[in-house]
């Protein structure tokens, strides 16, 4: 039916339309499910979102876990009853009249420029609606109801508070089984939990959206930002450091004054000689870029010094909303494995092939899945439409020579310039935002940057703005989850625990621990007088690569008894566990 075919064109995929029809039709079910329970219930709105769908509803009372049981049987019945959505289209006077008992969908109705609303009917009940939805609701079978959170009409925290009520819906049963362990599983690794039991963080409230590494967590930092150190420089880059504080001037020339204030942490400081006393304002860095920029352009440059790439890993800072502070995932105080490439504009695709090729090598080694989005100029672009016409082109064409799929993004680059991102896809499926490579013709020109060409005329280069990890914090944080807290040998914190059974080998445990920490092994002798039951739980949640268990036997034969995670490896002399150690321990990049 025509009817639901309407917004197909706005999807990226067939199934991502028909997983949208189908929670957005059930969010309509659930709404008459809640109509049941809680006859007086005014409805707000209930679209669909990524794995789900919620309705915002004004009831009476808090909704509880045994409503929500009430609701899913009402919403069964619904769906057994396999009504037919019929599209029923009203003039604005005809809608106000319909829904006059319900004060939201009146204000929505009042807030549409159309004079012509759209409703479903669902075989007696009717809900506002553009649509699309599915044909019948019998297709809605598969689904369940989540939680109850609260949520401000229209954003407003001046407006009433009303109940968002989440639920969940599926294609097939084995789809939702398999939904709702994945949610279970993410539950388990979630890693503020994991990193907490494993010593890796703590945040305080006196530094809110700021993690403090402890030792193993800092640890496993450093090995994540010198691995990507290495492998910069065998590919040509130099590594700077640059001021975290700068004059306002700096970001008004980048424009990231006018398009990034709200964004940063802002402070007006009087010095001594300023004119009148004025104050001036200073601002941390959110980014590397504007400083980058400031290195390129303090000598004269070549075309033969290019392509110049400057890695950065300093200190930025965001100030994010409090309420949008989320353990390592959304921080205020984080480091980037940030880097900026000033090209000729011949050097851009193989600039561009290299960065996709580093992207494959890191995330592949991790084993993490990604997929591609190119992100267009947005509606508060910085120059004009030939310029980014341009640079969108030469990313599409990256992304073609090098047979990589994407989707486009419409209308999500950078105010400066499009860029490629690529979200990471962990074990259980997920997908998060990490790398991108943004192209940009506009801050070089706001710089007044160049370099003398071949033919010794003065040109303004191009820049790549580009990071593979994204935040450390946030990459970190993603690979907790990603591994459960069992990181691979090279980058787990801790490799090996060696735990000895009682007084009579604390020597030979001492000697093993040596001889491992000696070859680079990251390694923990447990000499406790824990029994060895107590010492392996404890080990457990820790979560070493390997533990050794040292007894009499191992001390007199000079060998070691290994456990992996998954088996116990039996006993091997000393110096080839060691060895087996080394070897593992290699990063898989920059080694």
């Amino acid at each position: 039916m025509e009817e639901h075919e309407r917004g197909r064109e706005a999807f990226a995929s067939e199934e991502a339309y028909r997983l949208h029809c189908l929670r957005h039709s059930t969010a309509h079910i659930m709404a008459e499910g809640i109509r049941t329970v809680f006859p007086e219930a005014d409805f707000a709105i209930g679209p669909a979102i990524e794995d789900g769908f919620y309705y915002d509803v004004d009831v009476a009372r808090p909704i509880t876990e045994a409503d929500l049981e009430q609701i899913e049987l009402a919403m069964k019945a619904v769906v057994k009853r396999n009504s037919q959505f019929v599209r029923q289209e009203l003039t604005r006077e005809q809608a106000l009249a319909y829904f006059k008992d319900q004060k939201y969908k009146v204000e929505l109705i009042n807030s549409f420029g159309d004079d012509v609303i759209g409703t479903y009917d669902q075989g007696g009940f009717v809900d506002m609606c553009r649509g699309p939805h599915v044909l019948r609701t019998g297709q809605c079978k598969h689904f369940k109801l989540m939680k109850v959170s609260s949520a401000y009409w229209r954003g407003d925290v001046t407006r009433p508070q009303l109940q968002r009520v989440y639920g969940t819906v599926w294609p097939t049963r084995e789809a939702l089984d398999q939904h709702l362990f994945r949610l279970e599983e993410a539950k388990k690794r979630d890693h503020r939990k994991v990193g907490t039991q494993m010593g890796l963080f703590m945040f305080h409230e006196y530094a809110p959206g700021a993690p403090f590494w402890l030792p193993k967590g800092e640890m496993l930092y450093h090995t994540l930002s010198e691995a990507m150190r290495t492998a910069l420089l065998g590919e040509g880059y130099v590594a700077v450091r640059t001021p975290m504080l700068f004059d306002k001037k700096l970001w008004e020339t980048s424009g990231h004054w006018a398009h990034y204030r709200d964004n940063m942490f802002n402070f007006d400081k009087r010095e001594e000689g300023d004119e009148a006393e004025q104050a001036r304002i200073y601002g941390l860095k959110p980014m590397n870029c504007p400083s980058h920029m400031l290195i390129f352009g303090s000598t004269r440059r070549s075309y033969r010094e290019l392509p110049m790439r400057i890695h950065d890993q300093g200190v930025l800072h965001r100030d994010e909303v409090r309420g949008a502070l989320g353990g390592l995932t959304r921080v205020r105080q984080f480091c980037q494995d940030d880097a900026h490439l000033f090209v000729m504009e011949s050097q851009i695709e193989d600039e561009v092939t290299k960065l996709i090729g580093l992207v494959n090598l890191v995330y592949t080694s991790l084993g993490l899945g990604y997929r591609a989005k190119l992100s267009t100029r947005p509606a508060d672009k910085l120059g004009d439409d030939s310029l980014w016409d341009q640079a969108e082109g030469a990313l599409e064409a990256s992304l073609k020579a090098n047979n990589l799929e994407f989707t486009v993004n419409a209308g999500d680059g950078a105010f400066y310039g499009p860029k490629i991102d690529f979200d990471v896809v962990d074990a259980l499926g997920r997908s998060w935002q990490c790398a991108t490579i943004q192209l940009d013709y506009q801050l070089p020109r706001r710089f007044e940057l160049s370099y003398v060409g071949a033919d010794n005329t003065e040109h303004t280069p191009v820049v790549i703005h580009r990071a593979i990890f994204g935040s450390f914090e946030r990459f970190i944080g993603i690979l907790i989850e990603h591994f459960a807290g069992a990181f691979p040998m090279w980058l787990a914190p801790e490799q090996v625990r060696v735990l000895t059974v009682s007084e009579k080998s604390e020597a030979w445990g001492a000697q093993v621990r040596d001889a491992l920490a000696a070859a680079g092994i990251r390694a923990h002798l447990d000499d406790s007088a824990d029994k060895i039951g107590a010492k392996i739980r404890e080990a457990h949640g820790a979560k070493p690569v390997y533990m050794c268990v040292i007894g009499e036997k191992e001390q007199e034969s000079g060998t070691v008894s290994v456990r992996g995670r998954d088996a116990d490896l039996g006993s091997m002399p000393l110096a080839e566990f060691v060895e087996r150690c080394r070897t593992e321990a290699v990063p898989p990049f920059g080694a």
